[in-house]
């Protein structure tokens, strides 16, 4: 990334759990997010990359959410519209590959119906590990 931008949180999902959980820290391999429930299901929609943009954009249009709530795994501080399919971010150890921008889902209507039309272009980036690692909170992001 062009600007030092660091992780803010990080999210799993957890089975019978609505929301996301937060963690201080995610191991990832080639098959996703250890320990979360869409680990090894989809091999383009690992890790779900979000930015404090898309919040920041949502309550700009009248929807206050929480940190998590778009389904992220990681959540940065900068905006991440630039990414392409390809690109790669160093995150803690773990290098991840941009497989595609995420595509809005039925369950961001639940939250507020505003949200499809506001986040259209600006929801996140699915990645994939191409070196396994740890991210922690607060790292730097290269």
């Amino acid at each position: 990334m062009s600007v030092e931008s660091r992780v803010l949180a990080l999210f799993i999902s957890i089975d019978n759990e609505k929301r996301r959980v937060a963690k201080e820290k995610l191991e990832l391999d080639e098959m996703g997010v250890i320990e979360d429930k869409f680990y090894a299901k989809n091999i383009n929609r690992l890790v779900l990359i979000t930015s404090a943009t898309a919040y920041a954009l949502a309550k700009s249009n009248g929807v206050e959410l929480e940190y998590g709530s778009l389904g992220e795994n990681i959540l940065i501080d900068q905006n991440i519209n630039h990414l392409s399919v390809g690109d790669r971010l160093k995150i803690g150890d773990a290098v991840l590959e941009i497989t595609q921008n995420c595509t809005l889902c039925n369950g961001l209507s639940l939250l507020d119906p505003k949200l499809p039309e506001v986040l259209k272009n600006d929801r996140g980036v699915f990645a994939k590990a191409i070196i396994s690692g740890t991210i922690k909170k607060d790292d730097i992001i290269i």
